[in-house]
């Protein structure tokens, strides 16, 4: 399945998969073109960049021909009431929801608490927890399981991840199964306003995004201790456990810890025990699948972490 040069899907055997991963070349398949209108994530920041547009397709899709569970909390504001849908067993407590510039979806047993602003467009996935005094302020989806608090902005939040306390995150992408601690703060837009450079692990080093607003991006298990600091533009592997005074660097590898005064390597045992402990809380176990893809992340993200060969 094709659109122009880019190959979005294909459909064949184990050994083709083979042959395509270590040629570049997909061999012997008769190409279909795909003539819909297409968004292509090509670059790591088109994940937020591009988000509350597709929280509106996405709003549309899914609520067509539906009926909304409808909000029964005296003490909560509702602005756009139209742009609101809640799901089946989704709570809202004295919170405030404008959805006058973009849709509020409100995932099956989702929860909104006291003194939240809302401010659409967001997605709030299923069994996720928008905590007291919370301040969404758009363009911001948050992954079924997740716990959010203090202030957000166009930012993706993947399953199972917590950012429950006061801090500021934005433009930002946070992978699964992370934490952020308490008053973790991101810097979104440089002093200067200059674009902000990325670190890609392609090119292996940093690039231009072309970005002026460009925060935080964290990989899958990482987490932050609290009132870490990081700075625009940051890259985060998986992980990796960043705490401490003072700005880290900007390109912290996959099972790093530590923080602005230097790292040493988190072992994948202790990742691994600490997985086994955080993911039952979610009603989730480590199972082999996960634990030899963190295996393989941890082995081929050593050349990253330089301090490992001094």
């Amino acid at each position: 399945l094709v659109q122009g040069d880019t190959v979005l899907a294909t459909r064949g055997g184990e050994q083709e998969a083979q042959k395509a991963r270590s040629s570049g070349v997909i061999p012997q398949l008769q190409p279909v073109a795909f003539t819909q209108e297409l968004t292509v994530i090509s670059q790591v920041w088109h994940i937020f960049q591009k988000n509350g547009e597709q929280i509106r397709a996405d709003f549309e899709a899914i609520t067509q021909g539906r009926h909304s569970a409808g909000l029964d909390c005296p003490h909560t504001t509702l602005l756009g009431k139209e742009n609101i849908f809640v799901e089946e067993g989704a709570k809202v407590t004295a919170a405030i929801l404008n959805a006058e510039r973009g849709p509020i979806y409100l995932g099956k047993n989702s929860e909104i608490q006291e003194g939240a602003i809302i401010r659409g467009p967001l997605a709030l996935g299923e069994g996720s927890v928008v905590n007291m005094g919370a301040k969404l302020r758009g363009d911001n989806t948050v992954g079924p399981w997740c716990k959010v608090g203090g202030e957000v902005s166009n930012s993706v939040l993947f399953a199972y991840s917590s950012k429950g306390h006061d801090g500021f995150i934005g433009n930002t992408v946070i992978g699964e199964w992370c934490n952020l601690g308490a008053d973790t703060n991101t810097s979104n837009l440089k002093n200067n306003y200059a674009p902000v450079k990325l670190w890609n692990y392609k090119k292996g080093g940093f690039v231009n995004s072309g970005q002026q607003f460009c925060g935080l991006i964290m990989g899958d298990h990482s987490k932050t201790g609290i009132n870490t600091m990081l700075n625009t533009g940051t890259v985060v592997g998986v992980s990796a456990n960043i705490f401490g005074p003072g700005f880290p660097r900007n390109f912290i590898p996959s099972f790093a810890w530590g923080g602005s005064q230097g790292f040493t390597t988190f072992q994948i045992r202790k990742a691994f025990e600490v997985a086994e402990r955080v993911m039952p809380r979610r009603n989730r176990e480590l199972d082999e699948a996960e634990k030899g893809i963190l295996q393989t992340v941890f082995d081929a993200s050593a050349e990253y972490r330089i301090w490992e060969k001094k």
